[in-house]
């Protein structure tokens, strides 16, 4: 069944262009269109945030603050293991997997830091991408509370998760 929902939608979209007498073929080549613009657009904001992960990673800044925010974090409830994901998670989702993975491969997928990792991957968001993409597209400039708010939340997120997994 799963695989005939595409080919049904598309023939509902045809039909239905048909049947309100809208070119099909021009509204298709309109929104292609307009998105090649929007990766035009978002491109540089993504550059931007590419460089910051890897010269965070090289530079040992990462590593420097990881020892910086043990005691901090270990006091919260939230294993050191996981501060360098902490740290990368708000800005890229692949890098997160990768590392999620190596922490499943280290730890092994039951153990207590790989279920917390899990479920603050799942319960938080790239925030530094979304906004770059998201905000680049609307030019809305004034992000004085949002990157904080996101940030406190996800870091909040953290601190709960690492709590239920140690109940649950």
């Amino acid at each position: 069944m799963t695989n005939f929902i595409i080919p049904i939608f598309i023939i509902f979209v045809l039909v239905y262009s048909l049947f309100k007498r809208i070119n099909a073929y021009d509204c298709f080549i309109s929104g292609a269109r307009s998105a090649v613009d929007l990766c035009i657009n978002t491109f540089p904001y993504l550059v931007a945030i590419f460089m910051v992960v890897e010269l965070l990673s090289i530079s040992g800044i990462s590593a420097y603050l990881t020892n910086l925010f043990k005691p901090f974090f270990n006091f919260l409830g939230i294993p050191s293991e996981l501060i360098e994901f902490l740290i990368l998670r708000p800005f890229t989702g692949s890098g997160s997997i990768a590392m999620l993975s190596n922490l499943f491969s280290l730890y092994g997928p039951d153990s207590y830091i790989s279920k917390c990792a899990s479920v603050i991957m799942s319960c938080s968001e790239t925030t530094f991408y979304v906004v770059a993409v998201y905000f680049s597209t609307t030019k809305i400039k004034k992000l004085r509370y949002i990157i904080p708010l996101c940030l406190l939340s996800a870091f909040i997120g953290a601190i709960i998760a690492c709590g239920m997994c140690k109940i649950l």
